[in-house]
């Protein structure tokens, strides 16, 4: 009896407690939201769309306000143009005072971590708290990159000095992560960063400055040009497309063969291209020639130039014309561009192949689901894979396998974590018969990539995982390296956004917290890791332009609110850059700045 009553005491206290707890919570919010923190920006870019404007934070809210007015109460928050797009881009710009967020989560301290499961009455403010980390991640990922390798490709944190790639030319201050990271911080309402990195580019970013030599198609693309037209898309700032296009054209050299299907590299000084001497019989890659339609149509859209367009169509046609019979439907990585033949009969969603299978899908959801030709190949390309690439392991996990001659390889790579996301995209705008089990399909794929995470000593995931009688999702060395990609969060996003199961955004949160854990390099940014499956992991040294461009733009949205860049109204390149899905009357959007002239105009 004794017991008894005191186990109902204790529940009293504990109710007594809580209740409190909320009222000192009200009252702190109360009194929180008549706190003003006035901030102003000045925009001074002669050619921006800012010009004229300030952006006036107040309470936390960013408004663009138009000094040309003369209104004294500031208008809603709104994204600071809307005529280069049909539908209001609804950017949550507010910014929030970070609590309890990376300042306490540092390597080697002591952590504060949020609890897993969240009483709904804290809901809002845990997740606002969580998106506010990913904001300071993303701070000091670039604060880093800006004191110790600006201009340089990327970051190598611990050695404190720029990281240099073939991948972005011969040399290393073409400044990738800057055009990487753009839209990032614009998104994230990082506005001193972000107007640092624009001033940047408009001074900086041209072929007198640069000596670019030899690049890789591809990267420049979904980089560079994809990341570039995302920022005028979402700023309206033409320096963004005018940029753009001055790429974009410098690549056009490499579709100068007899089917349209691109080299792989192209020598951005004077056209001269080939194809990497490691692949197949000088094939072409199925993952970067397909890889080019969202940046080249957009372009064409926004520049009134069909030439891009008209490669893509060229393009296009070769590749719905190849033979496919012996391969059971499905698409081989390797493809001869002097004669259309195929090379090795190796097939992936990962490397090679990955972003072919996007781009199908993504060209028809960019053209307003208009584009039927990219619906239909979208559908017959996935149909096929799933029906000769997905397997189930012993414990019950699905995941998609690669193809070697026709032979299975039991293994998936983290590069096709991106495909449970897109599974379930396309299931969800395709309809019936293919929205429930292509959106289950995605689940059960997303499912094995976080098991794949699980798994790992440091909670995060490998470059490849097996599966076999001893192994289950798992990544052994040498294949055990973490290089801080974004293919897992990205699906947790994707799945976040069509299925609102809060599990994705717990999931994402455990990665921020891995990040954190093992990634972070104090003063100076993040590291990859050489092997996830340590207690603790040596860091790579090398901070990917991807992980500012992706991994925390996806982290920051899967805590964002729905109106945060819209899956209705933008489709993400295959670097995380959004483009909007339609468009207004072209002749407003292809006018160039009267300053320049595209090289065909007189």
């Amino acid at each position: 009896m004794d017991w008894f009553r005191y186990v109902s005491l204790l529940k009293i206290a504990v109710l007594f407690l809580h209740g409190y707890a909320i009222a000192v919570s009200a009252e702190v919010t109360n009194k929180r939201k008549t706190i003003s923190y006035p901030q102003t920006f000045e925009i001074s870019s002669k050619n921006s769309t800012f010009a004229n404007s300030k952006f006036i934070s107040q309470n936390n809210n960013i408004s663009f306000v138009n000094m040309r007015t003369n209104n004294s109460q500031p208008p809603e928050p709104n994204p600071p143009s809307t005529k280069y797009f049909s539908r209001s881009a609804n950017l949550d710009t507010r910014i929030r005072p970070i609590r309890n967020a990376v300042s306490t989560m540092s390597s080697g301290g002591r952590e504060k971590v949020i609890p897993a499961v969240i009483p709904v009455e804290d809901a809002g403010a845990i997740i606002h708290q969580r998106r506010d980390t990913v904001r300071q991640m993303m701070k000091h990922a670039w604060d880093g990159y800006v004191k110790y390798a600006w201009g340089y490709h990327e970051l190598r944190p611990i050695s404190r000095h720029g990281h240099s790639s073939s991948l972005f030319g011969d040399f290393s201050n073409t400044g990738v992560t800057i055009v990487d990271s753009l839209d990032t911080l614009y998104i994230m309402g990082l506005m001193d960063e972000f107007q640092q990195a624009r001033d940047w580019i408009e001074h900086n970013l041209d072929f007198v400055k640069l000596t670019w030599g030899e690049v890789s198609v591809f990267e420049i693309n979904i980089r560079f040009v994809g990341g570039l037209l995302s920022c005028f898309a979402l700023t309206g700032d033409r320096m963004f497309r005018e940029k753009a296009f001055l790429i974009a054209e410098r690549l056009l050299p490499a579709f100068d063969t007899p089917t349209g299907i691109p080299l792989g590299i192209v020598n951005m000084e004077n056209g001269v291209s080939r194809n990497p001497s490691w692949a197949s019989e000088g094939s072409s890659i199925l993952s970067e020639l397909g890889t080019l339609s969202l940046e080249f149509n957009y372009l064409s859209d926004v520049t009134g130039k069909e030439i891009f367009r008209q490669k893509i169509q060229k393009l296009t046609g070769t590749i719905k014309k190849l033979d496919r019979h012996s391969d059971g439907g499905l698409y081989p990585n390797f493809i001869n561009p002097w004669t259309g033949d195929w090379g090795d009969r190796h097939v992936s969603m990962g490397a090679f192949g990955d972003s072919f299978y996007e781009y199908l899908l993504k060209s028809w959801l960019l053209s307003g689901r208009q584009d039927d030709e990219a619906r239909l190949m979208y559908i017959d390309a996935i149909e096929n894979a799933m029906s000769k690439l997905i397997q189930v392991s012993k414990g019950g996990f699905t995941y998609f396998a690669d193809s070697n001659s026709g032979r299975l390889e039991h293994k998936m790579q983290h590069l096709a974590c991106f495909s449970g996301g897109m599974l379930a995209l396309g299931g969800f705008y395709l309809g019936e018969p293919f929205k429930r089990r292509h959106i289950a399909m995605g689940r059960a794929i997303t499912r094995t990539c976080h098991e794949s995470y699980n798994r790992s000593t440091s909670k995060l995931g490998p470059e490849t995982f097996r599966f076999n009688e001893q192994l289950e999702a798992e990544g052994l060395e040498p294949e055990a390296a973490y290089l801080l990609r974004p293919e897992v969060v990205e699906s947790y996003f994707v799945m976040w956004r069509l299925t609102h199961d809060p599990i994705y955004r717990e999931w994402g949160w455990e990665v921020v917290q891995a990040l954190e854990r093992h990634c972070r390099v104090d003063g100076a940014g993040y590291s990859g890791l050489k092997n996830v499956n340590e207690e603790k992991p040596v860091k790579d040294d090398v901070q990917q332009s991807f992980f500012l461009a992706e991994t925390l733009k996806y982290l920051y949205l899967l805590f964002s609110d729905d109106d945060v860049i819209p899956l209705d109204q933008w489709v993400f390149n295959t670097e995380a850059h959004p483009l909007p899905v339609s468009l207004p009357i072209k002749e407003n959007i292809s006018t160039p700045n009267p300053k320049f002239k595209f090289r065909d105009q007189k």
